[in-house]
């Protein structure tokens, strides 16, 4: 399917909100994206215009953001951009959201602790028999099979 897939590197505008869901968990928050610019006159760096985003969160990801981010941290945020406009009251109305796929912190201008979350634990098929887990280890009284040794190669001989 063709989708436009954006990088959006900005700051948490507000903090996010968390929802459970019918379909699974879900979160949002918005996303604050200024452009810099070298002015030349003042012979520095300048903001120009904030672009803003509302950033789609689900599942675990959505878990996760609720963990994780707070008002004013810089983020990489990639996923599917929805652009929708409509009328609301007389007045024309336009949205750019973010469905995420990947979010985290920028680390070019901060440090970040990452913690591995808890998987869930699965769930079986409705009505699939569960499928017992492999005993991967070699039975008692038997040794796995060693490798032959390498084999030393002779150098050719130069005539």
């Amino acid at each position: 399917m063709n989708e436009t897939m954006v990088c959006a590197v900005g700051n948490v505008a507000t903090q996010p909100v968390y929802r459970e869901l019918s379909a699974g968990p879900s979160a949002r928050f918005r996303l604050a994206v200024t452009s810099r610019y070298w002015d030349r006159e003042k012979n520095t760096w300048a903001d120009g215009h904030t672009n803003f985003f509302t950033v789609w969160a689900n599942r675990q990801l959505a878990v996760n953001v609720a963990a994780s981010l707070n008002v004013g941290e810089a983020v990489i945020v990639q996923g599917r951009l929805k652009v929708r406009a409509e009328a609301r009251e007389g007045q024309n109305w336009t949205s750019a959201d973010i469905d995420a796929v990947a979010i985290g912190h920028d680390l070019a201008r901060g440090t970040s602790a990452f913690r591995r979350a808890a998987r869930p634990e699965p769930t079986a098929a409705a009505g699939a028999p569960a499928q017992p887990e492999p005993d991967w280890q070699t039975p008692a009284g038997q040794s796995p099979a060693e490798p032959e040794p390498p084999r030393r190669r002779e150098p050719a001989a130069v005539t």
